[in-house]
């Protein structure tokens, strides 16, 4: 179905060329769009012009003109003004919107397709014969970008990623649920991160534009083939639910670098927590107090160089070396032996995945 504001630009734009008013009602005779600038009932007249068998019809002055799609009755046209050409103007009008409803039905035969595709839904042999039937290529390069909003998203914000995109035939942008927007991209032969961040941050800055500024985006890894699209898409969103965990501070986030947080994602809980219990014995990095958080996480930020950290804390060396050592008499972890700054930071980050976890829950 065509939405009801881009019938009304339709024939907006006709009236610019034409001169001619129009009016476009469903076939109960609600109004869906209109160039009139009086509001003037004709529900009596549209239930007698649907019923009858004329094509067109004049009525009250105006030219009836019915519309249809794939021979069922979709819409009633109204045209008004003067002159002779009333008729023939309607006439191209009602074959431009049935224009419309077919290539909208397409679209809608092509987002069904890759909808089922997206969430693994159709046979290998299926996917092969409806690509080709929706004139798809099956064998380019192609990965999932995946935009979640912080509302309800509305048809402007999917029309404008669909104007960024530049109405390409061969990119696709579809829905999923209220909240996630998938593009499925066709990428060049040398686009590699680099490309796909671009297009990652430039539809960021779409989005903030549309009043989304803490949109999230993922994407996955390319594909090759059509039938690996999913793929790229699970890959996508176990960006987004990892990203969220492990990386709170990115808006836009890649499956390549989530490094040792995907492994930790797919980790059970109960391990989880006997993990944690092994390392702090019965304690949590949560109970940890604020000056010693920002400590430990400093220190991992500069690579576990004393001297850099305790320059940017605004500490003398000998201060941090004193808190170093304290944690190490409550942990037993030496953060200034590699091994040991390793089990701790995976430590901290399998705690962060359980917090996580426990919001879902509730």
């Amino acid at each position: 179905m065509i939405s009801n504001q881009i019938l009304q630009n339709t024939i907006e734009g006709l009236k610019g060329i034409t001169r001619i008013d129009f009016c476009i009602l469903d076939t109960d005779g609600k109004p869906l769009a209109t160039t009139f600038t009086e509001q003037q009932s004709y529900e009596e007249e549209i239930v007698s012009f649907v019923d009858s068998p004329a094509d067109s019809q004049v009525i009250q002055g105006h030219q009836f003109f019915k519309i249809f799609d794939d021979h069922q009755l979709e819409y009633i046209l109204l045209a008004n003004g003067g002159g002779d050409d009333v008729y023939m103007v309607g006439k191209i009008a009602s074959f431009q919107i049935q224009n419309l409803l077919v290539a909208y039905k397409e679209r809608f035969d092509k987002d069904n397709f890759i909808k089922n595709l997206l969430l693994d839904n159709l046979l290998l042999v299926d996917i092969y014969n409806r690509a080709k039937k929706l004139h798809i290529d099956t064998e380019v390069r192609r990965v999932i970008f995946i935009i979640e909003t912080k509302h309800e998203k509305d048809s402007s914000v999917l029309d404008s990623v669909r104007g960024f995109l530049g109405n390409r035939t061969r990119d696709f942008v579809t829905a999923v649920d209220e909240k996630n927007i998938i593009v499925v991209k066709e990428v060049e032969a040398g686009d590699g991160h680099a490309e796909l961040d671009k297009v990652a941050q430039s539809l960021r800055t779409l989005l903030a534009e549309e009043g989304e500024e803490e949109a999230l985006i993922a994407y996955g890894t390319v594909v090759n083939d059509i039938k690996e699209v999913s793929k790229s898409y699970k890959e996508a969103k176990l960006a987004l639910d990892v990203g969220k965990i492990f990386f709170g501070e990115r808006n836009v986030i890649a499956y390549s670098t989530l490094g040792i947080g995907r492994l930790i994602y797919q980790l059970p809980i109960p391990l989880c927590k006997m993990f944690i219990r092994e390392i702090f014995e019965g304690k949590s990095p949560d109970d940890f107090d604020e000056e010693t958080l920002v400590t430990i996480n400093k220190f991992f930020e500069n690579n576990l160089n004393v001297s850099e950290t305790s320059r940017q804390l605004y500490i003398h060396r000998n201060t941090l070396v004193y808190r170093l050592d304290k944690l190490q008499k409550s942990t037993g972890l030496d953060l200034r032996v590699f091994e040991d700054a390793i089990t701790f930071k995976i430590a901290l980050m399998v705690v962060k995945y359980m917090n996580y976890m426990e919001t879902l829950e509730y």
